[in-house]
C-alpha cells in the first residue's frame, strides 16, 4: 500500500481538543475547592452541572469538526458564544474563587486571534469585554471590587491590542521576506536562462570542432573546454531546480515506468562525464516497473551519479535496484574515500559541502543532495546516505512502489545513436532567435548530414520538413509552441518536434500542452540531441 502524505494541521480540531482539556481542568479545580471547604456545596453542584453541560456541548462541537473539517464561519461564531458563555457563568457563579478562570478568558481571546486572524481577534475581544461587564453586573463580589474589575477590563483590551501589533509587524516582515525571496528566485532563474544561451552555443560549437580534423593538441584543448562546459551546465541546472522547488512549481506527475531503460538512458547521457572521470558504471536492475515521476526521479539519480563521479574518480560505480517487500530501492555505490560520520547529518543541507584539510577543489555549490531530498519528499520517497571512510559511499532512494507492467509497454530507450550518417537527408526546420545559438546548432546539424532551414520567428509553412527543432522563447511575438502549431496547421500533419529551453521544463510543458513533444533543457548535450534526432527519424521511417 502506498504511504499517505503528511496530514495538514487542523486548527479547529486542535481548539476543540483544548476546549475539552479546559473543562476538565476547571472541573478538577472546583472539586479541589470543595475538598478544601472553600466553596459551599450548593455552589459546587451548580458549577459541576454547568461543566457537565459544557463538556457535552464541547464533545458535540468536536464531533462536528471531525465530520465536517474546514472553514465554517457560523460554526466558529457558535464556538465563541459557547466558550464565553461558559466562562461568564463560571465567573458569576464562583465569585472570588473563580478569578483564576480569567487566565482562560485571556488565553481563549488570544487563541482566536492567533488561529483565525484579526477579524476573529476583534470579535473575541468584544465578547471578552462583554463577559467581564456581565460578570461585574451580576456578581456581588465583583461589584465590591471596582479597581479589580477595571484592571481586568484593561488587561482584556490591551493584551489583544498588543498581540495585533506584533502579528501585524510579523506579517509585514514575512511578506517582505517572501518578496525578497521571489525577487531572488526570479533573478536566479533569469540569470540562469541568460547564461545558458552562450554556454549552449559554445557547447554546440565545441561539438562541431570535435568532429573536425584536429591534431592531438587541439583535440585535447577541445576536450578540456567540453569538460568545463559540462560543469557549468550542471551548476545552472542546480540553480534552476532549486528555483523551481522554492517557487512551489514542482508537482509530481506519477506514472508507470520501466526502470531499467530509464537507468540505461541516464548512463548513456553521462557517457562523456564517465569517460572523463575514468569510471566504469555497472548496472544491476532486473525488468521492473515502478510508479514515479520520470523527470523528478531522473533528476534525483543524476545528482547522485554526479556526486559519485566527482568524489570517486577512477573507481567503479554500481547502480543497483533492490526489492524491499512491495517496494523498491535504487542504490548508487562508489568506492571513493567516503564521508566522515560528522558530516553525514549535514550533507543534505543547502550549500553544505564536505571539505577537509588539503582537499582539492571540487566544482559544485552544495545543492545536489538538498535537491535530491526535496524531490524525494514530493514523491514520498526516503533518501539516505551511508558511508565508510576509505571504503566508499552508498546513496539510496527508497520507497518506490512496484507495479505490474502495462499491457502495451513502450520502451523509451532510443537505441544506438552512434551510426555516423544516420541523419543524412533529414530535413530540419530550425527556429532560434539567438543568432549565435542558431549558427552553432545549424552548423552541427549540417555536420551530421541534416538539411537545415533556419528561422528566427514563424517559419515558412510552404516548405516541407521532416521535423522541427525550436527554442521555446522567441521574443514577445511568438513562442516555439506557436511555431510548431503553425507548421502543423499548414502542413495538415503532426510534424515531429523538439523544443529546447533555458527556463523551467515543467512550465514549458504546461504551456505546450503536448506530452509527445520532447523538451530539452539548455545547455543541451550534443549526444543527447543527436540520440533524440535518430530516434525520431527511425519513427518516421517506421511510419
Amino acid at each position: 500500500m502506498p504511504r499517505k502524505g503528511p496530514v495538514s494541521y487542523d486548527t479547529e480540531l486542535a481548539q476543540a481538543g483544548v476546549r475539552l482539556i479546559f473543562v476538565a481542568i476547571v472541573s478538577s479545580y472546583t472539586v479541589v475547592l470543595y475538598r478544601c471547604s472553600l466553596m459551599e456545596p450548593g455552589t459546587v453542584w451548580k458549577a459541576l452541572a454547568l461543566y457537565a453541560a459544557l463538556l457535552v456541548s464541547a464533545m458535540i462541537i468536536r464531533c462536528d469538526v471531525m465530520r465536517r473539517p474546514g472553514k465554517y464561519p457560523r460554526r466558529r461564531m457558535l464556538t465563541m458564544l459557547h466558550d464565553y458563555t461558559g466562562i461568564t457563568l463560571t465567573l458569576i457563579n464562583g465569585g472570588q474563587f473563580m478569578l483564576p478562570i480569567y487566565a482562560i478568558l485571556v488565553w481563549v481571546t488570544i487563541g482566536y486571534g492567533l488561529r483565525y486572524g484579526f477579524g476573529y481577534l476583534l470579535r473575541a475581544t468584544l465578547m471578552a469585554l462583554l463577559s467581564l461587564i456581565l460578570t461585574a453586573c451580576m456578581s456581588e463580589y465583583w461589584q465590591s471590587q471596582p479597581y479589580l474589575v477595571a484592571t481586568l477590563l484593561l488587561t482584556a483590551l490591551m493584551a489583544p491590542a498588543y498581540l495585533h501589533t506584533l502579528l501585524k509587524r510579523a506579517r509585514e516582515a514575512a511578506e517582505a521576506e517572501q518578496a525578497a525571496n521571489r525577487a531572488k528566485s526570479q533573478f536566479l532563474a533569469q540569470a540562469s536562462h541568460d547564461l545558458r544561451q552562450p554556454v549552449h552555443s559554445i557547447s554546440l560549437f565545441t561539438a562541431c570542432l570535435r568532429d573536425s580534423d584536429l591534431g592531438a593538441e587541439q583535440r585535447r584543448l577541445v576536450e578540456n573546454i567540453d569538460k568545463s562546459l559540462h560543469s557549468v551546465a550542471r551548476l545552472f541546472r542546480s540553480i534552476l531546480d532549486m528555483y523551481s522547488l522554492d517557487s512551489g512549481k514542482v508537482v509530481p506527475r506519477m506514472e508507470t515506468l520501466e526502470l531499467r531503460p530509464l537507468l540505461q538512458q541516464l548512463i548513456q547521457q553521462n557517457a562523456e562525464a564517465t569517460r572523463w572521470a575514468g569510471v566504469e558504471i555497472r548496472l544491476h536492475c532486473p525488468p521492473l516497473h515502478v510508479r514515479a515521476d520520470p523527470a523528478l526521479l531522473t533528476t534525483m539519480l543524476q545528482n547522485l551519479l554526479s556526486n559519485a563521479l566527482k568524489y570517486a574518480p577512477g573507481k567503479p560505480v554500481l547502480i543497483a535496484c533492490r526489492r524491499r517487500g512491495q517496494g523498491l530501492a535504487i542504490e548508487v555505490y562508489d568506492r571513493g574515500r567516503g564521508i566522515a560520520v560528522g558530516h553525514l547529518d549535514s550533507i543534505f543541507n543547502e550549500f553544505y559541502r564536505v571539505r577537509q584539510e588539503r582537499d582539492r577543489d571540487v566544482e559544485g555549490m552544495g545543492l545536489g543532495l538538498a535537491i535530491v531530498r526535496r524531490l524525494g519528499r514530493l514523491m514520498d520517497l526516503r533518501v539516505s546516505m551511508r558511508s565508510v571512510e576509505g571504503r566508499g559511499t552508498r546513496a539510496m532512494i527508497d520507497g518506490l512502489l512496484r507495479v505490474e507492467a502495462p499491457s502495451a509497454s513502450r520502451s523509451t530507450h532510443a537505441g544506438s545513436a552512434q551510426a555516423p550518417r544516420m541523419l543524412d537527408g533529414l530535413r530540419v526546420c530550425l527556429i532560434e532567435d539567438d543568432q549565435n545559438v542558431l549558427l552553432a546548432t545549424a552548423t552541427l546539424l549540417r555536420k551530421w548530414g541534416c538539411e537545415v532551414a533556419t528561422f528566427d520567428a514563424l517559419p515558412d509553412a510552404s516548405m516541407h520538413f521532416d521535423l522541427v527543432v525550436t527554442d521555446f522563447d522567441l521574443g514577445t511575438e511568438v513562442s516555439g509552441a506557436d511555431c510548431i502549431r503553425h507548421l502543423r496547421r499548414h502542413s495538415g500533419r503532426e510534424v515531429p518536434a523538439i523544443i529546447m529551453t533555458g527556463h523551467d521544463v515543467r512550465r514549458v510543458q504546461e504551456q505546450v500542452g503536448d506530452g509527445n513533444t520532447p523538451i530539452l533543457s539548455k545547455p543541451v548535450q550534443p549526444a543527447e540531441l543527436r540520440s533524440l534526432l535518430v530516434a525520431l527519424k527511425l519513427k518516421l521511417k517506421a511510419a
